[in-house]
């Protein structure tokens, strides 16, 4: 039975790519990443109201589940510091180890994987922009949430400022909470893991790892649940405009690739005109004419069409013509 493709994930083109073009790009990509969550702050004043508005709704529909998780990350030790160096570590761990797992075992589908991830991760920055979020934890402590990552900061590198070391809190933009890329980063794992994992412990960790991440960003107070399903969401988007993204990014290559192969033609063809070939330096008769200026041929040429002489051999006219007034043939003397 053919394997169906999700729309999307069609395999590219089997191309050339090497690690030392890849990871300049990735590291471009990380820093975009981080410039736009650090420049789109946004109005304080709107993240907290936006924060709230998210809070009704999931309780109108019944999908706070923040609190609860919440109260007991905080209350077991044992559930609330390994979640916090989850939150803290694996979102920039495991995504580059899929990343670099794909290039290395399934070239030939790592370069829509990284472009869907990409595209997706420019999607979730228009978000930051457009909607800057207060996280639960940094809302009035009136509505009942506790950071743990400022609670058991003891335990680890980060401070009280979201996962960032401390002392650096300031670096990091603590309103870019919708939608949640930790979410979305994992789920984008998942669908690798699920998809070219080939064995069963790797269909077990797609599952467990962005489920668990869903459950870590709640209980820690850093997103909310309709944060996780826009980060989905979001990679969904992305997912859809994969194909043309890699079609405009074919379109550009093909183009600056048209014009440097022009280029070289060019200057070959220039180099090749200025300067003779060594053949004809070495013979120059070689472009001598067959038939020379004064219209007579060389030993062993003969004009285009000429006949075969009729004579047998002995036979050929003399050298003497003969008599033009004479009606008699001439005799010897």
């Amino acid at each position: 039975m053919p394997h169906a493709e999700t729309p999307g994930m069609k395999a590219a083109p089997r191309t050339r790519l090497r690690w030392w073009t890849e990871l300049p790009l990735i590291v471009l990509v990380y820093a975009c990443y981080s410039a736009g969550r650090l420049l789109a702050r946004g109005d304080v004043t709107s993240a907290v109201d936006h924060g709230l508005a998210i809070l009704r709704v999931e309780k109108v529909l019944f999908l706070n589940a923040e609190h609860p998780l919440n109260r007991l990350f905080t209350r077991e030790p044992w559930l609330g510091v390994p979640a916090d160096f989850w939150y803290a570590s694996l979102h920039y761990l495991v995504t580059p180890v899929v990343l670099v797992w794909i290039f290395r075992s399934r070239a030939v589908h790592y370069r829509v994987a990284r472009t869907w991830l990409m595209t997706s991760t420019f999607i979730g920055l228009i978000g930051f922009t457009l909607m800057p979020t207060c996280p639960p934890r940094l809302l009035s402590p009136t509505y009942g949430f506790v950071d743990t990552m400022a609670y058991y900061s003891s335990y680890g590198w980060w401070g009280g400022e979201a996962s960032a070391p401390k002392g650096l809190g300031g670096l990091t933009n603590q309103y870019a909470a919708m939608p949640s890329l930790h979410c979305g980063w994992a789920l984008w794992c998942g669908v690798m893991l699920w998809r070219y994992g080939g064995n069963r412990i790797t269909k077990i960790a797609a599952v467990i790892y962005p489920t668990v991440t869903v459950i870590v960003v709640m209980g820690t107070a850093n997103h909310y649940f309709l944060d996780a399903v826009a980060g989905a969401a979001v990679m969904g988007a992305g997912l859809l405009l994969t194909p043309y993204v890699l079609r405009c990014a074919d379109r550009v290559r093909a183009r600056f690739e048209g014009r440097g192969s022009l280029v070289a033609a060019s200057s070959a063809r220039a180099s090749s005109e200025a300067a003779p070939t060594a053949s004809s330096v070495a013979s120059p008769a070689a472009e001598a004419p067959i038939v020379s200026g004064g219209c007579q041929t060389s030993a062993g040429e003969r004009f285009p069409r000429q006949r075969d002489s009729r004579f047998e051999p002995g036979a050929e006219p003399g050298a003497s013509p003969t008599d033009a007034g004479d009606g008699a043939p001439a005799t010897a003397r």
